[in-house]
């Protein structure tokens, strides 16, 4: 099973195109997850800035917006990357994402340099409520922690393949949201996280629709029609083994349903 970097490996193709192999290891029945092609994004992007770009000095992306136009495949795809507008401060690209000859996903990504940002900062005191659960990293890697336990295979793991390849740790007492969730995620494959994998991992997370269903049901599919990321700050360049993510649901409608996600 191929890791996170390998599959979201680039072959840059020219100046404003890229290629990448989607892997069946990361999909949801045949269809590669939502949150893992905008990782491929994410990888297209940081490569088009760390070489047709790197004059912009911009590295990191720190918003992004992503419409999934057809389901995607597994197999070859190529990423073609338009220049919108280049700035001192932030530049975006389009991004449009083919398989054969079929546009399929479009994006438009905004990049900066985070680590060199000035400018007025202030706290505003906003806190998730209720709060999330202390935890103890050592002890939530053996499952020891008081207030968080692994989950076992989540439901139609070998249909929602994808769900496979992170570990996921829920409160041992239940979610403490009707409309929401708390979890700790890691790789499964020990390897961390990056800023590229942060798309993902905001759309990793257990269904809470599936709590108000018939449980006897066959699964269900939930494609994702479109994706934002507001980037608050960078990974560090090692990347971190666990993540922190909240999960709210404020409305589900006619089979349509939209999502916040919190990820520390």
């Amino acid at each position: 099973m191929p890791g996170w970097d390998q599959a979201t490996a680039v072959q840059k193709l020219s100046s404003t195109s890229y290629t990448a192999i989607l892997h069946d290891d990361w999909c949801i029945g045949s269809v590669p997850n939502g949150g893992y092609v905008t990782g491929l994004i994410l990888e297209v992007v940081r490569t088009h800035f760390a070489t047709s770009l790197a004059k912009q000095d911009q590295p990191q992306t720190i918003a992004l917006h992503v419409e999934f136009l057809r389901r995607t495949q597994t197999g070859p795809a190529t990423f073609k990357v338009d220049t919108i507008k280049l700035g001192r401060q932030t530049s975006i690209v389009h991004v449009s994402m083919e398989q054969d000859g079929r546009q399929e996903i479009i994006a438009y990504v905004t990049n900066s340099n985070i680590d060199k940002e000035e400018g007025f900062s202030f706290d505003t005191e906003y806190k998730l409520y209720p709060p999330v659960l202390p935890v103890d990293l050592a002890k939530l890697e053996q499952d020891k922690d008081p207030n968080w336990k692994r989950q076992g295979e989540m439901p139609f793991a070998k249909f929602r393949k994808a769900s496979s390849r992170v570990f996921f740790h829920f409160p041992r007492n239940g979610q403490a949201l009707k409309s929401g969730a708390d979890e700790w995620l890691c790789f499964a494959d020990g390897s961390n996280f990056n800023n590229t994998s942060i798309g993902f991992v905001a759309d990793m997370f257990p269904q809470i629709i599936e709590r108000h269903r018939d449980q006897t049901q066959g699964p269900f599919w939930y494609p994702t029609l479109l994706l934002n990321l507001d980037i608050k700050k960078s990974l560090p360049a090692e990347g971190v083994k666990w993540l922190q993510v909240r999960v709210e649901m404020k409305k589900i409608k006619n089979g349509r349903m939209d999502l916040e996600v919190f990820v520390h």
